[in-house]
């Protein structure tokens, strides 16, 4: 007897987008922008300062209406339910702006009302978390605690969608893995994490799958597992005796190899069997083979697709 999943009852992709573009006048804001990121994953979104991060986020939610393609978040069309997705969705944006006269409990109290939120018991423990101070005008408070206040809002109705861009700054390191551990425990209970950054570091530490725009276009979407194996590597080898650097010069995938005294430096693309079958014709001392860091990977592939970095 065969059984069959009825595709009704499929859980849709968190965000999906086709084709998706948003322009300004003339000026190009994201253009033919073809994403999936399913639910319960963290989505890391990476790319400097004007890519595209923010007008992907701001044409996710509606704040812009897109020129063409469409887009839906959990399931529901951005330009139709708008209203019920944003009840559905954190969101702390990058250019946080906040009402300088109110207090951070004033402000949260409001926000609740609007959410319809009456609990507002992971408020209190999340302003605990990451002491703030939710009695102090926030005209007070520094760019850290504006921050702070930023990240109360967009998780204290505990979502299932949190839209983050640059959520990290102004936070000290100790708030910054503190906010990570935030977000395992979200993840852990079924949300979904898109985290709009620049800073690779952040990405790198939370995210599952991570996409790269450039000039308004994907140019590449992985595992970060997958981006890290097809990463160059760098090698250190400290010999006995002096080695001539020709013997690795002319490997395939090899490059950048320099020597000093008995110390050979190298980076290798792809496996690093011919490295060491020709580096055991000698006495090894030490043998350093340490993976390109996501900031490289990173650089190499905005290279390949054109961009000057």
């Amino acid at each position: 007897m065969s059984t069959s999943v009825d595709s009704d009852t499929a859980v849709p992709p968190a965000i999906e987008t086709r084709a998706l573009t948003k322009y300004y006048g003339t000026v190009r804001g994201i253009e033919a922008v073809d994403l999936v990121v399913e639910q319960g994953e963290v989505f890391g979104f990476l790319g400097p300062n004007g890519a595209g991060k923010t007008t992907t986020i701001r044409t996710l939610l509606d704040f812009h209406r897109p020129t063409s393609g469409t887009a839906t978040v959990l399931g529901l069309d951005s330009r139709v339910d708008y209203v019920e997705i944003h009840c559905r969705t954190g969101y702390l944006p990058g250019d946080l702006e906040l009402y300088d006269r109110l207090t951070g409990r004033a402000l949260t109290n409001w926000l609740a009302r609007l959410r319809g939120t009456e609990d507002l018991s992971e408020r209190d423990s999340l302003a605990e978390r990451f002491r703030l101070d939710l009695d102090r005008p926030i005209r007070d408070l520094s760019k850290g605690n504006r921050q702070k206040v930023g990240v109360v809002q967009a998780f204290m109705h505990m979502p299932e969608l949190y839209m983050l861009d640059e959520p990290t700054g102004g936070l000290d390191p100790l708030m910054q893995e503190e906010f990570r551990v935030l977000l395992r425990e979200v993840v852990g209970r079924g949300a979904t994490v898109f985290l709009s950054s620049h800073s690779l570091d952040e990405v790198e530490r939370a995210a599952d799958r991570v996409g790269v725009i450039r000039d308004g276009r994907m140019i590449i979407v992985d595992s970060v597992k997958a981006l890290r194996a097809r990463a160059k590597r760098h090698v250190v080898m400290r010999f006995t005796e002096a080695v001539d650097r020709a013997e690795f010069a002319n490997l395939p995938e090899v490059t950048d190899v320099t020597a000093t005294d008995q110390e050979l430096r190298m980076t290798v693309s792809g496996s690093l069997d011919a490295v060491v079958k020709t580096a055991s014709r000698h006495t090894v001392v030490d043998f350093v083979s340490q993976p390109a860091d996501l900031e490289e990977i990173f650089i190499d592939v905005y290279r390949a697709s054109g961009e000057n970095v």
